[in-house]
């Protein structure tokens, strides 16, 4: 196809501009009627009728211009408003309208004197740009228009089209039925219905192809673009009822999103992921194998939690998908829930407030304890088990930690070199842990048996750490005083499932449906952190924080093309990209490599001006996993 012999009909109302210019003049018009609200309403239907074909065009134009009056002044107010307007997708690709000027026809039931004046930057000449015009008086009040001009007569498009006699293919691209009709005469190959500023049902009925946006339309037939690949394009599946805030991001940039309350199981997610570019999850929802390897257009997974370990990070990572988490997000919620029921046990205010409710008195102090003073032991202490190191001491408690990886004590808090040495000293014992395979039942008889009689316990990090049978056992023998737990081996996907679990109606345990982390302030906050990760890593390759692949921080791309090599991790690669954009002339304006233990990272940012079978090469590469290229 060559693109020279393609002609475009572009509309200019609601189509290049995001309003009705018509109607925005009526509004500056009638800036100071006592009358203005009604008149413009009577406007505004007059205009939908025309744009749905409910009533000729010309009937249209002439009803809306009796309804006010305006002058030339009101017209400059107008072009200043217009400027301002344009769509947003077409703002950002002028380069198309500059590059095949020749071949755009601007064709359009509104006025020249306030269109023309917004095509001039565009090189667009003056005779591409048909148009209805004005008539004035001597004072510059506008007093009717020509109606000679083929366009202000009913079906003018289409006379009007007839007498350009266009040699080649014709795309019209409008969203009224008078663009329609140019189709519909046979006189356009294809006509686009744009919807990126109104969405007309009747119309989008009609049309061979729905635009969204200008973007859609560029890559379709790969013109000039700001966008390599349409924002529209790029689906998004959340699960697990995540947060409002994520939702708006996601639909702000652009991508089409799909939100459910409940988690999926396998069979179900591997039925919804074959076309969805960014998963959503909470930790409910496993992420396996056979669901990875369905994902073809997968690039992102979202858990909007802490914890990963319900995704199979390895085949994210050989797939080429990156995984973001929220490590810090919530850790204040899990925290104040910690300390919280730390209060609640020692002072076994669950058990009074039920016998209170029963109408039982029960006053007595008997196993009531304040918990200034008591030995507080944190198993893991990353950020929550750190955070509530520094809080508990400034409740009064003595602080102990114990963690696997070697880590800095805060404040007064002293580390135990061993999970022993920590067990056998403190009153309160509390799981901080993340979800490795080796935490697997790493409390269970024997970590019980270590402990102090009447220890408190407490467990808001995984549910398979604990061995819940020797936990129920050991409250029942009197080993355990209370304990509190979040997190369980067997959750429910969905809040109407019944919950099972041995804990339950024994005395002093407090147990809540994993909602340590459940607070509006951090599913907000996890929320916004997710997404905009998620969202950077789409539009400029960022890494940073991403729990499966190289953390790589960009700097801001811009006006070159930047290409992301994501491959394997074995010697040569980057030779490899290398000496193919030598041999091929690109210029390298930024390189950056990162690799970890599973695969390498690439990106390069180069030169507009190149060979697209470059980019084959460079899929071609062995050991490539995937490649993109952003712009």
């Amino acid at each position: 196809m060559n693109k020279n012999d393609l002609y475009f009909i572009i509309d200019f109302d609601s189509t290049f501009v995001q309003v009705e210019a018509l109607d925005e003049l009526a509004n500056i018009a009638l800036r100071k009627n006592p009358r203005k609200k009604e008149i413009l309403e009577k406007i505004k239907k007059i205009t939908k009728a025309g744009m749905e074909g409910k009533i000729p065009f010309n009937q249209s134009l002439k009803k809306r211009i009796k309804l006010f009056e305006t002058n030339k002044k009101d017209l400059n107010k107008l072009i200043r408003l217009l400027k301002r307007k344009i769509t947003v997708s077409i703002a950002r690709n002028k380069e198309f309208f500059r590059k095949y000027h020749k071949n755009i026809y601007i064709i359009s039931g509104g006025f020249k004197e306030y269109i023309l004046p917004l095509f001039k930057p565009l090189g667009i000449d003056k005779k591409n740009i048909l148009a209805n015009e004005f008539i004035f008086d001597s004072q510059g009040k506008i007093i009717g228009f020509d109606k000679k001009n083929l366009l202000s007569q009913d079906k003018g498009k289409i006379k009007q089209i007839k007498t350009l006699n266009l040699p080649g293919k014709i795309y019209v691209i409008g969203d009224s039925y008078t663009d329609y009709q140019i189709k519909e005469a046979g006189l356009a190959n294809n006509f686009f219905v744009f919807c990126e500023n109104i969405k007309r049902d009747a119309i989008i009925k009609k049309a061979d192809r729905v635009l969204p946006n200008f973007d859609e339309f560029l890559y379709l037939f790969d013109f000039p673009r700001s966008y390599s690949y349409p924002k529209n394009r790029i689906k998004v599946l959340l699960l697990e009822n995540i947060n409002q805030t994520a939702i708006n991001l996601f639909f702000k940039e652009g991508y089409q999103v799909e939100t459910l309350p409940n988690a999926l199981n396998e069979d179900e997610l591997i039925k919804k992921i074959t076309d969805i570019s960014i998963l959503g999850i909470r930790s409910r929802t496993k992420v396996t194998n056979e669901i990875l390897v369905k994902a073809k257009k997968l690039l992102a997974i979202g858990a909007f939690c802490i914890g990963t370990n319900q995704i199979d990070l390895k085949t994210a990572s050989q797939k080429g998908i990156t995984v973001f988490n929220a490590p810090y997000s919530n850790t204040r919620s899990v925290v104040e829930l910690a300390i919280g029921e730390i209060i609640m046990l020692y002072r076994r205010i669950f058990e009074k407030n039920k016998k209170l409710h029963q109408g039982i008195w029960d006053k007595l102090v008997k196993n009531c304890f304040e918990i200034r003073g008591k030995k507080l032991g944190i198993i893991g202490y990353g950020n929550i088990g750190s955070q509530l190191s520094v809080l508990a001491e400034n409740l009064g408690m003595e602080v102990y930690f114990y963690d696997a990886v070697d880590k800095l004590a805060l404040g007064n808090a002293i580390k135990c070199e061993s999970l022993k040495e920590l067990l056998g000293k403190v009153n309160v014992v509390t799981l901080h842990v993340d979800g490795r395979e080796t935490n697997k039942n790493l409390i269970g008889y024997k970590e019980f048996k270590l402990m102090k009689d009447k220890v408190l316990f407490l467990n808001l990090s995984r549910g398979f750490v604990v061995d819940i049978k020797a936990l129920a056992d050991n409250i029942k023998n009197g080993k355990i005083a209370g304990a509190a737990i979040d997190v369980f081996t067997n959750e429910p996907r969905k809040n109407n499932e019944k919950f099972i679990c041995q804990l339950q109606n024994l005395p002093n345990v407090i147990l809540t449906p994993h909602i340590a982390g459940n607070t509006e302030e951090a599913q907000k906050n996890i929320g916004d952190f997710v997404t905009k990760k998620i969202i950077d890593y789409i539009n400029t390759g960022n890494t940073m924080l991403s729990v499966n692949f190289p953390n790589i921080q960009l700097p801001q791309q811009k006006k070159f093309h930047r290409l992301i090599h994501i491959h394997q991790n074995i010697p040569g690669i980057l030779a490899k990209i290398n000496s193919i954009l030598g041999n091929n002339n690109i210029n390298i304006e930024g390189q950056y490599l990162k690799t970890n233990e599973n695969i390498g990272y690439v990106i390069t940012d180069v030169n507009k001006k190149y060979n697209p079978s470059v980019m084959s090469e460079l899929k071609k590469i062995p050991g490539t996993i995937r490649f993109r290229i952003l712009y």
